[in-house]
């Protein structure tokens, strides 16, 4: 771990040890050590440049949920220390609505939902970042609709014109990360699965998913099986049967006492314009910020955890229809 705090033994640890320093020992100042100034943070809600505006939102966010924790499920990574490395962090987090906030007022339910997380680090310092959180998961448990959640969010955002704009690729900030992964044959086989389920070889699933795969999708959905994966996958394609699907990044694993494993980052580009997850067609134009990593076993894929954030899927819909 050159370059990088002699505290943490490898880069998960130092990926999941920032994360509990940061948000569970409220040590938040540690974001200008930890992060560099200039970082780019990407979500499908937004894109946020600089340190400081990042340090608000977390201040922000344990203002209304105080007792959050960020658990750490996997760390996938690629790269070296010299050259820098990129993790594809998955956490479970659990919290309670206690405070006033973006998602109204404080309701006392306690949340559970899953993040993606992709870090560029290098020198002990994160620049560079891509964020899914489901919030889809975390409005319904709230007692939202995501649809009626992102409606309400426009509006208190100022209207259409003065709201904050969901991210989409040209609104993308350039960051000091290039990479897209590594050859690993995990991650390789992966990619080809998600590329033939989106060129409409459904075939693909029974071939490869293990039958009694454990499937966790966006919001908050837990699914079994060949059934499960293919209800997922085929209303997300529905929705948008033209679209362009690209895989920007890739990455397979093998580590002792590990499966073998994968994470990608993937979007979809293009219109609303097939009956699916999202309703009836409206024509807008969407762009679909996805990650989603996999654990293969004996049988075929065993585990699979993939993410989007409905609501900024939504948010784009309806700033496009005008339908706010």
């Amino acid at each position: 771990m050159k370059g990088f705090d002699p505290k943490f033994s490898d880069f998960p640890d130092y990926i999941i040890g920032i994360t509990k320093e940061i948000w569970e020992d409220r040590r938040i100042a540690t974001l200008h050590d930890y992060y560099a100034p200039d970082i780019v943070v990407r979500s499908p809600a937004s894109v946020v440049v600089g340190n400081r505006d990042v340090i608000g939102a977390t201040m922000a966010t344990l203002a209304e949920f105080p007792d959050r924790r960020l658990l750490g499920e996997d760390v996938i990574w690629s790269g070296d220390p010299e050259a820098g490395m990129l993790s594809s962090h998955r956490i479970i987090s659990t919290a309670t609505h206690s405070g006033d906030g973006v998602y109204g007022r404080a309701t006392g339910k306690t949340l559970r939902y899953r993040i993606i997380a992709d870090c560029h680090a290098i020198a002990n310092q994160i620049n560079d970042e891509w964020l899914i959180r489901d919030q889809g998961a975390i409005v319904r448990q709230l007692g939202h609709d995501p649809k009626d959640y992102a409606r309400d969010l426009i509006a208190r955002e100022g209207g259409p014109e003065a709201c904050v704009h969901p991210f989409t690729p040209d609104r993308d900030v350039a960051g000091p990360y290039t990479g897209s992964g590594n050859d690993n044959e995990w991650g390789q086989r992966y990619a080809d699965i998600l590329n033939r389920i989106m060129d409409a070889d459904m075939g693909v699933i029974p071939a490869e998913y293990d039958r009694a795969s454990q499937l966790a999708y966006p919001g908050g959905v837990e699914a079994l099986s060949h059934d499960g994966a293919d209800r997922f996958w085929m209303g997300l394609r529905a929705s948008f049967p033209d679209a362009t699907f690209t895989i920007h990044h890739r990455i397979g694993r093998d580590d002792p006492m590990m499966p073998p494993r994968a994470a990608l980052r993937w979007s979809l580009q293009g219109r609303h314009s097939g009956w699916g997850m999202f309703g009836a067609p409206t024509g807008a134009e969407v762009h679909v910020m996805g990650a989603a990593h996999a654990e293969f076993g004996p049988w075929g894929l065993r585990r699979e955890y993939a993410l989007f954030d409905e609501t900024a899927i939504w948010k784009q819909i309806l700033l496009a229809t005008g339908e706010v």
